[in-house]
C-alpha cells in the first residue's frame, strides 16, 4: 500500500461542507467520488480540518491509501478530470505511512475577507463577508488581541461542536484594511476590503465565524474592545455575538513540520485579497 497525500481547493458555495453526508453534495463526496473513477477502486480519505458549508479552501490537505503506484502528477491530472469545475487537486504527493492529514498538523490557518460598503456584493457574491457600516481597525486590534494565548474558547463554540476540548490555542489575529482612499460621495467614508488572519493549534465549530461576529460588532462600535474578555471569561455562547455568514471564510490550510516536504501554498493564495 501506498500513502499519498493531495493538496486540493475548492469554492465552498455549492455544497453542504467538507465531511460525507447522504446527500452526496459535500468535498469529500465529490472527491472520493473522482478518486475511485481514476483508481477504479474505493477511496477514502481523511482531512486535516473539515469546514461547514459555504467556506472555501485554499489548500485542504488530505491522505489516503492505495495499491496503486502512479506518478504524482497522475494523480492530479487523472482525478481532476472527474471533479467540478469547483474543486481541483493542486498537487500530490508520496507520503510515509506515519503521516497523517489531521493527526500530523501542528496547526491550521484561515482567512476571512469582508467587504465593508453601502452597496451589498456582486462579482464577488459568496466569496466576501459584507457589511454596510464603517469599521475601526484599531478597535478591532484591540478585541483581537485580547483571544490570543491559550484559552477555554467555549463562547465561541456552536452546540453541535464535537471537540474533546474547548481548550486551544490562538496566535496573534491578523486584520488588514485594502482598498478606496477617496471617501464615497454621499457616506464620507472609503468602501473597502477587510482581510482578518487566524491561526491556532485547532479550531472549534463556528469559532472563527463567531469571533467575526464579535469583532464586527467592536469595529461599528456597538462594543468597546473590553467586552471581547467578558465573552471570553463567560464560557458560554449566549454572551458573544451571532454567528456571522461564512461566505468570506478561507481554510488556508494546515501546518507541518518541515519534514514531510509537503507544499506551504498553493496559487489561490496570490488571488485571494
Amino acid at each position: 500500500m501506498t500513502r499519498v497525500a493531495l493538496g486540493v481547493s475548492y469554492n465552498g458555495q455549492a455544497y453542504s461542507g467538507w465531511q460525507s453526508q447522504l446527500s452526496g453534495n459535500t468535498i469529500q463526496d465529490k472527491l472520493e467520488a473522482a478518486l475511485a473513477r481514476f483508481a477504479t477502486h474505493r477511496v477514502g480519505t481523511l482531512c486535516a480540518g473539515r469546514t461547514d458549508a459555504g467556506v472555501h479552501g485554499l489548500m485542504q490537505v488530505v491522505h489516503f491509501d492505495t495499491v496503486l503506484d502512479r506518478p504524482a502528477a497522475s494523480w492530479v491530472r487523472g482525478t481532476n478530470t472527474f471533479l467540478p469545475p469547483d474543486i481541483a487537486v493542486q498537487w500530490a504527493q508520496p507520503v510515509p505511512d506515519a503521516f497523517h492529514a489531521r493527526g500530523s498538523a501542528t496547526a491550521r490557518r484561515y482567512a476571512y475577507v469582508l467587504l465593508q460598503s453601502p452597496v451589498r456584493p456582486s462579482v464577488e457574491a459568496g466569496r466576501v463577508g459584507w457589511v454596510f457600516r464603517p469599521l475601526d481597525h484599531d478597535a478591532m486590534q484591540d478585541a483581537a488581541d485580547r483571544l490570543v494565548g491559550e484559552h477555554d474558547f467555549t463562547s465561541f463554540r456552536a452546540s453541535a461542536c464535537q471537540a474533546k476540548s474547548p481548550i486551544k490555542t490562538l496566535q496573534p489575529i491578523r486584520i488588514t484594511r485594502r482598498g478606496m482612499q477617496a471617501p464615497h460621495h454621499e457616506l464620507g467614508w472609503a468602501p473597502c476590503y477587510w482581510r482578518f488572519e487566524f491561526e491556532a493549534n485547532a479550531f472549534l465549530h463556528h469559532m472563527i465565524r463567531n469571533i467575526m461576529g464579535c469583532l464586527i460588532a467592536v469595529g461599528q462600535g456597538d462594543k468597546p474592545a473590553r467586552w471581547m474578555e467578558q465573552v471570553l471569561q463567560a464560557r458560554s455562547r449566549d454572551a458573544a455575538a451571532p454567528t456571522f455568514s461564512p461566505d468570506g471564510l478561507y481554510f488556508l490550510g494546515p501546518v507541518y513540520e518541515a519534514r514531510w516536504g509537503l507544499p506551504e501554498r498553493t496559487a489561490a493564495y496570490d488571488w485571494l485579497p
